[in-house]
């Protein structure tokens, strides 16, 4: 199991709500529900000092991949010959705020790319998913 930078925060959604079951789905709508109302698990560089993100490369590619996780042992999964893994969780707000800061420099976004039930998107549409609000009850009802 990797190490956290804190403790990780329990879901507080129903199993069937959370990432892990969105992306068995392969259902985008229920990701982005899942990434705005949860947490999902973010690697880090394991290295000392504040926790840094750790982003991926292909190759000679000029920009990067955000992995994202729906659990620490998916991405264990990914890795399992490295032994220093670290992974902090990230609520919507912060993942959102992550990828404004980097959209740039970023190419795409994977969720559980060692499988077995791997997606992709586009950074700008993860964030505008995150951006999304939640319909407001109409009070005359």
């Amino acid at each position: 199991m990797p190490g956290a930078a804190s403790p990780l925060p329990e879901s507080t959604l129903p199993i069937e709500q959370r990432l892990a079951a969105a992306l068995e789905r392969q259902d985008a709508a229920a990701v982005a529900f899942a990434l705005r109302n949860d947490h999902v698990i973010v690697p880090l560089l394991p290295v000392d000092g504040p926790s840094q993100v750790r982003v991926f490369r292909r190759g000679e590619a000029d920009k990067y991949m955000l992995l994202l996780f729906s659990s620490p042992e998916t991405y264990v999964s990914m890795l399992p010959n490295e032994t220093d893994l670290r992974v902090l969780a990230y609520d919507g707000a912060t993942l959102a705020d992550f990828l404004e800061q980097n959209i740039g420099v970023l190419e795409a976004v994977w969720f559980d790319v060692a499988g077995p039930h791997a997606m992709q998107a586009e950074p700008q549409t993860v964030l505008d998913a995150l951006r999304l609000e939640a319909p407001v009850a109409d009070a005359a009802e």
